[in-house]
């Protein structure tokens, strides 16, 4: 199963059954709209604070994705899932409704590829049969955490990102007709020594760089085995910086099949600076557009790589550089 030094490969391709994926209004009017299950039409959720309607967004794409795969709850073995919130609220109170065995992870914004990775390793290695994976990010919420209140109103630099409202789950089974998840590598701790909040591509390039180049030197392939790569969030600023240091160390990767989720989540006329961020970018975009591509017949071989800064409040108060890592796992449909 393990391949190379840090690349797992699974033989018996566990099937993504189902997914789903919640969003915000801001998100519902960006140019993926049409690839969500749920769009709300507030930041509430008629919920009475935005941690709360993180929480509801999480519940509603772990229900939207255990009904599309004509599931119970207490089917599902394991939940495995992460936000952004102090000692991940979210995912631990969604935990709490779920009420299934639950695993916590955090790698930041990372944790959406992260949970479908550990996932499959469950599901391949027959520790279980099912296995929901999933994580959310809701604006407000992380952006009073990690940078001001956006009641605040502070004025922010181009390099800043813009943390996306959304949901997104995956539920993973032995067998299906599903998209097959194939291989995954797990990303190192990579700092350079960035500790401006308000650049987190620049700090997470050097993450997603490391991680492809592992990704392809593991499995001795080439990038041309994909039909598309996609990090994120790394948004423009990041992704032109990840491309830069790709050819630096002899990996160029084609235009046509490298994007980068924080850059597809949102539309050009809309106020974003770099692009999208957070845990739910990565999600909502790879369970989302990305497969419906691919069952649409668009794209038969993906590779997600879902990047994320480990800071937290404490860290840079005490004014530490952001350690970045970068999770990438393989999708094949052939359907």
């Amino acid at each position: 199963m393990l391949k190379g030094h840090q690349t797992w490969v699974f033989p018996s391709k566990p099937t993504i059954l189902s997914t789903g994926t919640v969003v915000g209004p801001f998100e519902g009017k960006g140019p993926l709209a049409d690839d969500y299950d749920v769009v709300h039409g507030d930041l509430w959720l008629g919920q009475d604070s935005y941690e709360k309607a993180e929480k509801k967004m999480m519940e509603e794409a772990f229900e939207i994705a255990i009904r599309k795969a004509g599931l119970q709850k207490q089917d599902i073995q394991f939940f495995l899932g992460g936000d952004l919130l102090n000692q991940i609220i979210s995912s631990s109170f969604a935990a709490r409704s779920l009420a299934v065995p639950y695993i916590g992870l955090f790698g930041a914004c990372s944790t959406s590829m992260q949970s479908l990775s550990m996932g499959a390793l469950l599901v391949d290695s027959k520790s279980a049969d099912y296995v929901l994976c999933g994580t959310a990010s809701h604006n407000p919420a992380v952006e009073k955490q990690f940078r001001y209140p956006t009641e605040y109103g502070a004025q922010k630099p181009p390099t800043a990102q813009w943390t996306a409202t959304a949901a997104g789950a995956a539920l993973l089974g032995p067998a299906g007709d599903g998209p097959k998840v194939t291989s995954a590598t797990i990303g190192r701790v990579v700092d350079m020594g960035l500790s401006d909040p308000f650049n987190m591509g620049a700090a997470m390039a050097p993450a997603a760089v490391d991680t492809l180049t592992a990704h392809f030197r593991d499995l001795g392939i080439s990038p041309e085995e994909y039909d598309l790569i996609a990090t994120g969030d790394l948004a423009r600023v990041g992704h032109q910086i990840a491309r830069d240091l790709l050819i630096k160390h002899g990996l160029e990767i084609p235009e046509e099949i490298f994007t980068d989720c924080g850059i597809l989540i949102y539309g050009e006329d809309q106020p974003v600076m770099a692009g999208g961020s957070g845990c739910g970018c990565a999600a909502v975009v790879a369970y989302g557009h990305i497969l419906n591509r691919m069952k649409k017949g668009e794209l038969k071989k993906v590779l997600i790589v879902a990047t994320g800064a480990l800071l937290s409040p404490l860290s840079y108060q005490q004014k530490e550089s952001i350690p970045c890592i970068a999770h990438a796992v393989a999708i094949e449909y052939n359907g």
